[in-house]
């Protein structure tokens, strides 16, 4: 039998939970520029995500790549070792510490960064349009802001206030 709900539980309305509405734009946002580019070059979000933070951060580990993405490694090192395969990345050895790989587009990569860069960004333009000058500047701040505080949280280890607590626990 599946437990009900009742009145003393929290209720959680995911519609204004805002990093459920943050997930939800983000996804909905990169399954349409996915719809784009993902027949016509056959990538996936994930593999153009790791194409776009190359095509900005050339020489990047699988691991820094995750880092700057925030995706899952497992994720990311199944997407780089696809774009490998596809003739669409280069690894090497790291110059500086020859026990680390790093990760560069190939001139396959490039000529796919090039093309779907514009488009990303006339996706960009698109969604911005809907919004005034000063709700894009006023966008801007809020998301560094939030950023920032997303950041500092996992760097802390803070946990939002909450205390969570094995059953049984004092």
């Amino acid at each position: 039998m599946v437990p009900k709900a009742t009145s003393a539980d929290p209720a959680l309305d995911l519609e204004r939970f805002l990093p459920y509405r943050l997930s939800i734009l983000s996804n909905t946002i990169s399954q349409a520029i996915a719809g784009v580019y993902g027949e016509r070059f056959n990538l996936n979000v994930t593999q153009w995500r790791v194409i776009a933070v190359l095509g900005r951060y050339p020489n990047l580990s699988a691991v820094d790549v995750a880092e700057r993405t925030k995706m899952d490694k497992v994720a990311i090192s199944r997407a780089v070792n696809d774009l490998i395969a596809g003739g669409r990345l280069d690894r090497s050895v790291d110059k500086s510490d020859r026990r680390r790989s790093v990760l560069c587009l190939s001139n396959h990569g490039w000529d796919v960064y090039r093309e779907i860069a514009p488009l990303a960004l006339a996706c960009e333009a698109r969604l911005k349009s809907s919004l005034t000058a000063s709700e894009c500047d006023a966008l801007e701040r809020i998301l560094d802001k939030l950023t920032t505080a997303g950041v500092a949280l996992l760097l802390t280890g803070e946990d939002l206030g909450m205390q969570i607590r094995c059953p049984g626990a004092r």
